[in-house]
């Protein structure tokens, strides 16, 4: 009987996996462009919260998935000032924060070439049934700071791992980054 609910369990965690290929440097340093990550089923997003990565439909067009970071949970005010977000006034923790400047940036987020980065940004109150997030590489992420909110109802996953990396411009043996294979996204 125990074997049963192994298996049960295992066809669980299978059935609720979904793949993506990451084609940008939005949330360089954790996830990065070539990175192959494996995202598990959102079944309930009351268990969402802030500093998950999140993939959802892109409000602009629903027919691409984007993945973000949640930084903004509903009912919170959110604030940035100088780069730093603040919800309900207190500076947040955001030690994935990673602001590469817009020059040295390899491969921009669509639409962002000719737009300064966001460094200030409300106040808002984030409305019930919305998130805010953000990409980590603030310079060069196309997110809730241009486009808005996300309906908590269209999230369809939460990032878990990267299961293959390799340099998108470099499709050799020497373009795989090892070090980044398995690794857990935070």
């Amino acid at each position: 009987m125990a074997y049963f609910y192994i298996i049960l369990k295992l066809v669980s965690v299978i059935e609720s996996m979904r793949f993506y290929k990451i084609p940008a440097g939005s949330l360089i340093p954790t996830i990065m462009a070539g990175d192959w990550i494996v995202t598990l089923k959102v079944w309930s997003t009351e268990n969402l919260k802030r500093r998950d990565m999140i993939v959802f439909p892109f409000p602009p067009d629903p027919s691409i998935d984007y993945i973000k970071r949640v930084i903004g949970l509903p009912g919170e005010k959110l604030e940035i000032r100088k780069d730093l977000v603040f919800i309900n006034g207190e500076l947040i923790d955001e030690p994935y924060a990673y602001f590469e400047p817009k020059e040295r940036s390899s491969r921009q987020a669509k639409g962002l070439t000719d737009v300064a980065p966001v460094s200030r940004f409300g106040p808002i109150v984030i409305p019930e049934g919305k998130l805010f997030v953000m990409g980590d590489n603030r310079y060069n992420s196309a997110d809730s700071r241009y486009w808005g909110f996300v309906e908590l109802e269209t999230v369809k996953s939460k990032a878990w791992f990267i299961y293959w990396s390799q340099n998108p411009d470099n499709d050799t043996f020497e373009g795989i980054n090892f070090d980044r294979i398995f690794k857990k996204i935070e």
